[in-house]
């Protein structure tokens, strides 16, 4: 029996951040759709369904990844967008016997295939995954949620982080007395401690306030909490990251690996490698990787009238339901000093804003500019101060990855061109 992570038909409500990586590579709480759907049903072999341009990137990220492959006679499919509830593996029982579809409404959240219809599919996994796969299956509605939008991971995130540290500290046999593990300092303030883990390497300086009363605050390995700083849980910080003097962290916030955090942040999920590191609100965010944001860079994530916010999907303004959202913001971005971003703007992939005033709330991928003038940010130049910004991490643009980035401005030339940008 295998568990297939696979991508539909419904994957680009998620751009831009799956220009680069498959919906279940998201972030919603501590960890991604995929690492909480591998939580529920442990020592199962997984493999990964995705979009053809991204195979050969997902296999450069781990050698040991199986991609567009089946190799069993009996597979369990789940949708990538589902977000895991701790008691999945008890809905959708691996061991169940026959073939069975499961939905919530029309979406698909599951389907364990086997005999024929299996091997028909094992044939067409470079296509996305549509409920006609699954046709003459048997079906059954489940209680599962799931993501339709980029703004469902973003408003889930701090129940999710709740979810996903309870799990970490069952799974590795942390009891309250036993999470403060790092190096907390005098003058220090912790509240709620059994709320609190600190892992041995992670380091929370002088002046530091950290409140779990509301939430649990979870603090990763390398990870440096510097002096004055305020987290208010439920909040996660990624290995390696550095939360700077004075900033300040408030509900559901996710910061993953190897990012600088400064100023202040509500509600936010920040990818790895990303610097926001200065003076400035974010609010209600999802940011990708190896995004850099200027000193004070500022998002407005409440209309003035206090109405639902509306955002660009897909080429199509949606009203997200949401009274608060903000910045969306693909890899490879950037903003400088000063830049101000309206309530629900899109930003896609390798775009440098500057310039007063507020951009338009949707940008394209390699935009180049700001409110006065937008132009096409030339893919040569993109990419060298691309390689530039992972040099300084120690890291190399890959000839795959650099494929990718090339693909992805090929695959975004629409985009520009609908809104007279040139080539």
């Amino acid at each position: 029996m295998q568990i297939c992570l696979f991508e539909d038909i419904y994957y680009d409500h998620f751009e831009p951040m799956i220009l680069t990586r498959p919906t279940y590579n998201l972030f919603c709480g501590i960890h991604t759709l995929r690492d909480k759907i591998k939580r529920a049903y442990p020592g199962v072999d997984v493999t990964y369904h995705t979009r053809g341009y991204l195979k050969a990137f997902i296999g450069l990220k781990n050698s040991m990844f199986k991609v567009n492959t089946i190799e069993s006679d009996e597979c369990l499919f789940i949708n990538g967008r589902v977000i895991a509830p701790p008691n999945l593996a008890e809905i959708i029982k691996i061991d169940a016997p026959g073939d069975r579809l499961y939905l919530n409404g029309d979406t698909i959240i599951a389907a364990k295939v086997s005999g024929k219809k299996l091997e028909d599919m094992k044939y067409a996994l470079d296509d996305l995954i549509t409920i006609s796969n699954f046709d003459g299956i048997p079906s059954e509605q489940v209680d599962v949620k799931y993501a339709t939008y980029i703004w469902d991971l973003i408003h889930n995130n701090a129940a999710e982080i709740e979810n996903d540290f309870t799990a970490y500290m069952d799974t590795n046999g942390y009891a309250p007395k036993d999470r403060i593990r790092g190096k907390v300092y005098d003058g220090a303030y912790l509240i709620e401690k059994e709320n609190i883990y600190i892992h041995e390497t992670a380091k929370v300086m002088p002046g530091v306030v950290i409140d779990a009363s509301e939430g649990p605050v979870f603090i990763n390995s390398g990870s440096t909490i510097y002096p004055n700083a305020v987290i208010e849980g439920p909040v996660c910080i990624g290995k390696d990251t550095k939360v700077k003097p004075g900033a300040v962290l408030y509900q559901g916030v996710t910061v993953s690996k190897v990012c600088k955090v400064g100023g202040e942040i509500e509600g936010s999920i920040i990818s790895p490698y990303t610097n926001k590191q200065h003076s400035g609100f974010m609010g209600h965010a999802y940011i990708g990787s190896w995004v850099n944001l200027g000193a004070d860079t500022n998002n407005s994530d409440l209309k003035n009238n206090y109405g639902t916010v509306r955002i660009s999907v897909s080429g199509e303004l949606v009203d997200s339901g949401q009274q608060f959202l903000g910045l969306i913001m693909g890899d490879h971005s950037k903003s400088a000093i000063n830049t101000m971003f309206n309530t629900g703007t899109v930003v896609g992939f390798s775009s440098n804003i500057f310039g007063s005033g507020f951009p338009n709330k949707y940008i394209p991928s390699f935009a180049w500019g700001g409110a006065d003038m937008m132009t096409t940010y030339d893919i040569e130049k993109s990419l060298e101060t691309a390689k530039r910004v992972v040099q300084r991490r120690n890291r190399v643009i890959t000839e795959i990855e650099e494929q990718l980035f090339r693909k992805v401005f090929d695959l975004t030339h629409k985009q520009r061109r609908k809104l007279g940008f040139p080539y």
